[in-house]
């Protein structure tokens, strides 16, 4: 959408004073809306990212079963200047990879060994998570909540718990936060919502019906909206003013999307501690408040 804050690499990976992209979570966010012969490509680096490291790219557009011009431009649309530099930040995150899975590979007891997998893959997914958010997106979206006079979290189904805890913790720290589990209460109150509020919608696919129309309701009554998400092209994303994209790391049974709510969980976690510092003052006496009561609950 013109005017928006989207996902991407805002620079090219082989500039030394930049971060080393996530290419693979990179692939996976924006494989859903690539044209057939361009997803070919990024499916194939997916698939085989250690032996695209040393193919070359007429190599991989036989693979592919399509072009080199267009092997050039699948890595363009990943973010990069052309193959060899998606190559070498490829490279540089499959050593990442293989020293942090050396590590946990093989457990001491080897009952362990899927907790292992899995808290591996999901360390990666958030350290994923870090290297995929745009920037002028993030600040966007804290500089909107930091002074909206109301927040809503909207999301359903396996996003609806995160956006429950978004809620009371950024009630924690005064901000005007809620989020509701019944769709109907949902769409009312988003409905209700003013300019200079703000909306954030979460939604792992970005495709979810009930959260696409809070969005949209909230667009029509003038607030602010932010979307957490996995991929970068999605009707979601192109509903909303800012995108903060997380992509997914594949870890066993399918279980994906499980692994996208710790990227997205993280992501709200920054988004917290961003806004807490934009007003200490403010942060500072909700959570004196917020200790008191948590003292009246506790033996």
């Amino acid at each position: 959408m013109e005017g928006s804050s989207h996902i991407g690499p805002s620079a090219h990976p082989d500039q030394a004073a930049e971060p080393v992209p996530a290419v693979l979570a990179t692939a996976r966010s924006v494989l859903p809306s690539l044209q057939p012969s361009d997803a070919r490509v990024a499916q194939l680096i997916l698939d085989e990212p250690d032996a695209i490291i040393y193919r070359s790219v007429s190599e991989i557009a036989e693979a592919a079963q399509t072009s080199s011009a267009t092997v050039v431009r699948c890595a363009q649309k990943l973010g990069f200047r052309g193959f060899h530099a998606l190559k070498l930040a490829l490279a540089r995150e499959r050593a990442t990879f293989e020293a942090d899975h050396s590590e946990t590979a093989i457990p001491s007891d080897p009952r362990l060994a899927e907790l292992s997998q899995v808290i591996t893959a999901g360390a990666q997914t958030v350290r994923d998570a870090a290297a995929l958010v745009d920037p002028d997106a993030f600040d966007a979206a804290v500089s909107a909540i930091s002074t909206a006079g109301r927040v809503l979290f909207a999301g359903v189904g396996t996003s609806s718990p995160l956006t429950h805890d978004a809620a009371y913790r950024f009630s924690a720290i005064g901000i005007r936060a809620e989020a509701h589990a019944d769709i109907h209460v949902q769409q009312l109150q988003v409905r209700l919502l003013n300019v200079g509020d703000v909306c954030v919608a979460v939604s792992h696919t970005g495709s979810t019906r009930e959260t696409l129309e809070a969005a949209r309701a909230a667009r029509r009554a003038g607030a602010t909206t932010v979307a957490i998400t996995s991929f970068a092209r999605s009707p979601l994303s192109e509903l909303v003013d800012h995108v903060i994209v997380a992509g997914t790391r594949e870890v066993s049974f399918r279980l994906e999307a499980m692994a996208s709510r710790l990227a997205h969980l993280a992501l709200l976690d920054a988004l917290l501690v961003s806004v807490a510092s934009r007003d200490e003052a403010r942060s500072q006496a909700a959570l004196e408040v917020y200790t008191d009561m948590l003292g009246d609950h506790r033996l």
